[in-house]
């Protein structure tokens, strides 16, 4: 088809154009006689290729061009959203096409826009068809201002007024302007319950997001009204009336209304409670293979005890997964109400189909852009082609968790398609950094500011091994340390650790003079799992430790010289060569590493040197235990006791002291503060023995949901450490409570405290606030 530029004569292009009019228009038939087609031109386009009006033409070149075809051509082109007019001519033989294109939109912008981002709002209008060089539509920019409203009435902006400013450019374009008043924010003024009897108001509004506003409300919005916040509260509600026995509860209606200057509302929720019930009685109808008397023992529901919909919904899970352990991926449990409205009686009868047992087809793994999928597949002990076991698919997980690699690990079991006895196994992880620059550090008025760090990649290279550099550069050490683990030395799980250090301390002090530790040495050791969550350790290491000290050092440091066989008045220095011997016990039933909410982790080492000259041995045996008190607080209770002596005529080498105060173990005290003091100086000198008790309740941080990354909490803090074969007196324990907030950052785990020491005694060196990265409970 060829583009012609002739002219023909006005009265017959006003004939055809007015016929094609009258034809979109009534539908009757043109009045104009049809002719073949020899060749079509088109006019007035500017942007759009001639092509592409070709393409939407119902006509072509040797075809009559009919009344019909007049109509459909117009139609088409106009649905094409690029013309704004369309004429139809004849020249001779030749159909000319008149077009008007709309305007591009050259530029959109916003003014006056403060609760959301620009760059945002941009593009979320150019999907909805509002955007640079998309074709400028008047129906698209009032759909685009509808959603800017609807998005600001989210955020309880009831007052937004916005203007579009529709300004032509030069080449047919247009730029587009919304300016935008936000107006104030509309917060929640009351929120009032009709028809409650049993629960005051003030109890219904303690189990609802939404309130009147709070300490944090800047930060969560809780006080600022949304449809769907309401409907979660709805539901809120609902369940903690079940849970209290009124099992026909209902919400009937809410009013949501605002005052005249869009600044205020007020929320009316309407109640029906209905009676409370209690249960009666509890049977189990389906097929359960001879295993009912195992499944009544899982119903947490108890005959003459108050129904519970979260005890009920419970219940259901736990004779479901029990089915999965057993291979029954697709077990249904039902529970059948049967309602004594006389005597408010509910009996239960739980309907359970067993379905297929199913066995697992594939094991796919996605989210892991940095770690190898043999890193994971390594963990699971749910195995392709083996039978269906929920509970080695929850460990699966679990272990995967367990690694610290993750932030997020989910498990999904669909059926696989085109079976009816099949499930894959989704795993998705969402990956953290694991290479952190760690840094710890503290500020009081003695020492100002105290600082260490350290460099490790605990995945190094999606590998799974740990490698790492620490640095310190602290007031009182210097260390050089690098160390690496694998954590699958072999096949069947045995880790090999080793690391070789150049460490210089100066034990914690305030007025004493020089007196310096020198530590060269290495180790190396390897972890045999004996269960699925016991592991045993076995270790031997080599170390040269060097103990400076002259007139001023403390006088535990100078009999320890002497004792080593150094100067008569113990000024100057001794080498002690030491073979340390390592056996440890682990157990982890934690369900993550970085952020647990239940299990139990225990660890005990020994540490023994009867080959090297310091003879001496020491034990260290730490606990961990994670209780979920509800769904968002959980209670974590940690403890510590470490315990050494000297033998064969050997005092406890002072290099091996154990040290407590700060953060890691009694918060608000000094690091490495606590203990005996050196008489003359007033110095810390650690001990042989320590103890320390934690107790923290920890919580989402507001406005986070479930996200356990970020949590604060509350919590009390014991300790003490004791000289070498001193009596461990409770009654010299330091206690200390207070606040803290925990976050998995992208750098690393970071933890803040301001605590309040609670019996402080004279000398005892204070810091209140104190924070460390790199660390976990």
């Amino acid at each position: 088809m060829k583009l012609h530029t002739d002219r023909i004569a006005p009265n017959f292009r006003r004939t055809l154009v007015g016929a094609a009019v009258l034809a979109i228009c009534s539908g009757s038939a043109l009045a104009a006689e049809s002719f073949v087609v020899k060749d079509i031109r088109v006019e007035g386009i500017q942007r759009t290729e001639a092509g592409t009006v070709f393409s939407y033409l119902p006509v072509r070149v040797g075809e009559t061009f009919s009344d019909d075809k007049s109509v459909a051509t117009i139609k088409a082109l106009y649905a094409t959203g690029i013309f704004k007019d369309v004429k139809l001519e004849r020249d001779g033989n030749v159909l000319v096409v008149i077009v008007e294109e709309r305007p591009a939109i050259a530029k959109v912008d916003f003014k006056g826009t403060h609760e959301f981002e620009k760059d945002m709002l941009i593009k979320a209008l150019k999907d909805i068809g509002v955007g640079e060089a998309k074709t400028f539509d008047k129906a698209s920019v009032d759909r685009a201002e509808q959603e800017l409203k609807r998005q600001y009435l989210s955020r309880g902006l009831y007052g937004v007024k916005i203007t579009t400013t529709v300004t032509p450019m030069e080449r047919n374009r247009v730029s587009i302007d919304f300016e935008v008043d936000e107006g104030d924010v509309a917060r929640i003024k009351q929120i009032s319950f009709v028809g409650n009897k049993a629960f005051s108001d003030k109890q219904l509004r303690e189990q609802i997001a939404l309130n009147t506003g709070g300490w944090f409300s800047w930060y969560t919005k809780a006080d600022q009204y949304s449809k769907t916040k309401l409907n979660g509260d709805i539901e809120s509600l609902k369940s903690f009336y079940t849970d209290q026995g009124y099992i026909e509860m209902n919400v009937d209606s809410t009013q949501v209304s605002i005052t005249p200057d869009k600044k205020d509302i007020y929320i009316t929720i309407n109640i029906t409670e209905g009676a409370q019930y209690t249960v009666s009685d509890i049977k189990f109808e389906g097929e359960m293979y001879g295993r009912e008397d195992e499944l009544r023992q899982l119903v947490l529901l108890k005959p003459g005890k108050l129904y519970s919909g979260r005890a009920l919904t419970a219940t259901n899970k736990l004779i479901t997964d029990r089915l999965g352990n057993f291979g029954f991926a697709f077990a249904n449990v039902n529970a059948n109400p049967e309602l004594d409205q006389e005597n408010r009686k509910v009996a239960f009868t739980f309907m359970v189909d067993p379905g297929k047992r199913a066995y697992v087809r594939h094991i796919n793994i996605s989210g892991n852009t940095t770690t190898r999928d043999e890193v994971i597949r390594r963990e699971f002990r749910q195995f392709e082609s083996s039978w269906y076991d929920a509970n080695k698919i929850k460990a699966s997980r679990d272990r995967v968790d367990r690694t610290g690699y993750f932030k997020d690990v989910t498990v999904d079991t669909p059926e696989a398609q085109g079976t009816s006895d099949q499930v894959d196994i989704n795993l998705t992880v969402v990956e953290r950094p694991t290479g952190n620059f760690q840094i710890g550090g503290a500020f009081s008025q003695a020492e100002k500011f105290t600082f260490n760090a350290a460099i490790q990649q605990a995945n190094f290279a999606g590998s799974g091994n740990t490698v790492g550099l620490e640095l310190n550069t602290s007031k009182y050490s210097r260390t050089i340390a690098f160390n690496h683990t694998n954590p699958y030395f072999t096949e069947d799980g045995v880790s090999r650790s080793y690391e070789l250090y150049l460490r210089t301390f100066r034990p914690p002090a305030v007025n004493s003079g020089l007196y310096n530790i020198k530590q060269t040495g290495g180790r190396i050791s390897f972890g045999v799992p004996f269960s699925e969550t016991d592991t045993v350790f076995f270790g031997i290491g080599l170390e040269k430790s060097r103990v400076e000290t002259d007139e001023s050092s403390p006088a535990y440091f100078l009999q320890y010289v002497r004792d080593l066989g150094g100067p008569a008045n113990g000024v100057g220095s001794v080498n002690a060569y030491s073979v340390p011997l390592t056996a440890a016990w682990a157990r982890d039933s934690r369900d993550s590493a970085m952020t647990p909410t239940i299990g139990f982790m225990q660890r005990i080492n020994l540490e023994l040197d009867a080959i090297g000259e310091t003879k001496y041995w020491r034990t260290v045996y730490e606990t961990q235990w994670y209780k979920p008190l509800t769904n968002k607080i959980t209670l974590a209770l940690k403890g510590e006791f470490d315990y050494g002596r000297g033998f064969g005529g050997k005092r406890y080498p002072v290099f091996k002291n154990f040290y407590a105060g700060g953060i890691g173990s009694v918060r608000g005290y000094a690091s490495s503060s606590l203990g005996v003091v050196d008489p003359r100086f007033g110095d810390t000198l650690g001990g042989a023995s320590r103890l320390i008790m934690n107790t923290e309740l920890q919580m989402p941080f507001p406005g986070q949901g479930q996200d356990r990354s970020l949590r604060w909490f509350g919590f009390l803090d014991g300790g003490q450490v004791y000289q070498e074969r001193a009596k461990m007196r409770l009654s010299e324990l330091r206690f200390s409570a207070g606040l803290g907030l925990s976050w998995i950052s992208p750098v690393g785990p970071l933890k803040l405290s301001y605590a309040l020491p609670l019996n402080e005694k004279f000398g005892d060196r204070l810091e209140r606030f104190q924070f460390q990265m790199g660390t976990g409970f």
